[in-house]
């Protein structure tokens, strides 16, 4: 199983879109069977509660499944999961720079920045490809949030197809 972790600061709104995003984009690819996304916040500010419902709102305009939209609850990224995860991406810089202070030594080339699998963003700076977070907006800031990460997606699919290959030659 191949395990990924979205990552933002509370885990109410950019992180568990990415899940949800990345999860369906992973089914559709075949790949449902052989992965496995969750998320976290870097924070446990919003330890337990559920899904921004403005973050809701956006994922469920798309077509995602209101139950499993509803029954989301969010929670803090735990040490143990560096280790248990394969593929680590932080929403922006800020998470990024918290993850790799925070990862064991070994596991810091699991941590990427989610747009970094943007075409459009990969050449930028770590710096410059973060999301900023929408909670501070309105429903405008979250379907730009729900575009970035839509844009990253397809890159992250392939990245993964490619590792499980490399995993079963």
């Amino acid at each position: 199983m191949y395990r990924i972790i979205t990552v933002c600061t509370g885990n109410i709104c950019r992180s568990p879109m990415a899940q949800f995003i990345l999860a369906q984009a992973l089914s559709e690819a075949g790949l449902e069977a052989e992965t496995a996304v969750d998320s976290a916040g870097v924070t446990a500010w919003e330890a337990g509660r559920p899904i921004d419902p403005r973050a809701a709102a956006e994922l469920l305009n798309h077509g995602y499944p209101e139950p499993a939209v509803d029954s989301f609850r969010a929670r803090a990224f735990e040490p143990e999961w560096y280790g248990e995860r394969d593929l680590i991406l932080a929403l922006d810089y800020g998470h990024l720079t918290h993850l790799q202070a925070e990862a064991p030594s070994g596991f810091r080339s699991r941590i990427r920045m989610l747009r970094s699998f943007d075409p459009a963003a990969a050449d930028l700076p770590a710096s410059g490809q973060g999301i900023d977070d929408p909670w501070y907006g309105d429903m405008s800031d979250f379907d730009s949030s729900y575009a970035l990460i839509q844009a990253a997606v397809p890159g992250v699919v392939d990245f993964v197809r490619s590792a499980l290959a490399d995993r079963h030659p």
